[in-house]
């Protein structure tokens, strides 16, 4: 039984932008596409019953309205409707880790870091085992006036931790896309220390630069191997990671990140700090996927 590729949809310009991405995306993998409504039932009472029947109407509106856009944009797909009741995030969760990949809108709030494209998507990327892609209400189809839309995709890489998982994907997507795969790693040097600063210097970082290098070429190497038709640009970068995979992502067709499971504060499971800036701000879809 093939896996479906999942979208979210609320009727949101996101949420169809995002189900959109879906759709093109269960094309290139041959899978079907399955559109979800999820929404929380009210507790029992003649007010409530009301609230329900409307929602659950509302629901089959949205549903409908989307798959009609998406076969005259996709003939031939398969595309399937499901309303599922309960807490937003836990019936998205669920869906996902049983799915292909889960595509969710984006909204973007540009100063307010910490706030990865709202408490639904924060929620869901905290939980699910399988691929979360969040696209923003253009789509991330177009680039700006400054920064003209590139047909690579990148991905991130912590070599510290790299995730396999991610690294696959990417290479999936630009074999499937036809389109290069930039690699980004980056690194920031802890303050030295006064004694530290005069021993070492731009020559003791340019040794760690290249040995960063090397690390790279050779986590990637079985992948290159397996895709030779995959053009491959690496690139390590001393700064912090988030803003070196926002300025080479800006205008890409997609930004990979890896996300390590189980990671957890006082306020509950969360996402990295990378993760959490580049879903805020990049300007392209952004993958986040799941690694132990």
């Amino acid at each position: 039984m093939l896996l479906s590729v999942v979208a979210g949809v609320d009727g949101r310009a996101e949420s169809l932008a995002a189900a959109e991405w879906a759709a093109r995306e269960a094309v290139r993998k041959g899978r079907p596409l399955l559109l979800v409504h999820a929404w929380s039932r009210s507790p029992y009472s003649l007010v409530s019953v009301a609230a329900n029947t409307a929602q659950r109407s509302q629901a089959e509106r949205v549903l409908h309205a989307a798959a009609e856009r998406l076969a005259g944009a996709c003939p031939g797909l398969l595309i399937q409707t499901a309303q599922v009741e309960g807490p937003v995030v836990t019936a998205l969760s669920r869906l996902a880790d049983g799915s292909e990949l889960l595509a969710l809108g984006r909204r973007t709030k540009r100063g307010l870091a910490g706030l990865p494209g709202g408490s639904v998507a924060r929620g869901v990327i905290s939980r699910v085992k399988r691929p979360v892609v969040l696209v923003g209400a253009d789509g991330g189809q177009e680039g700006t006036a400054e920064v003209p839309r590139s047909r690579d995709v990148v991905l991130g890489i912590d070599l510290g931790s790299p995730c396999a998982e991610a690294i696959d994907f990417a290479f999936e997507e630009a074999r499937l896309r036809r389109c290069g795969l930039r690699v980004v790693h980056a690194w920031c040097d802890l303050p030295p220390s006064k004694e530290e600063a005069g021993a070492s210097g731009p020559v003791e970082a340019d040794c760690r630069e290249e040995e960063r290098s090397g690390l790279l070429t050779a986590v990637l190497q079985l992948r290159r191997d397996a895709y030779p038709d995959v053009p491959v640009i690496e690139s390590v970068r001393r700064g912090k990671a988030f803003s070196s995979l926002l300025r080479v992502a800006d205008g890409a067709e997609l930004l990979v990140v890896g996300h390590r499971l189980g990671k957890q504060s006082h306020l509950g499971l969360h996402s990295s700090p990378t993760t959490n800036a580049v879903v805020q701000h990049a300007r392209c879809p952004v993958v986040v996927v799941p690694y132990s």
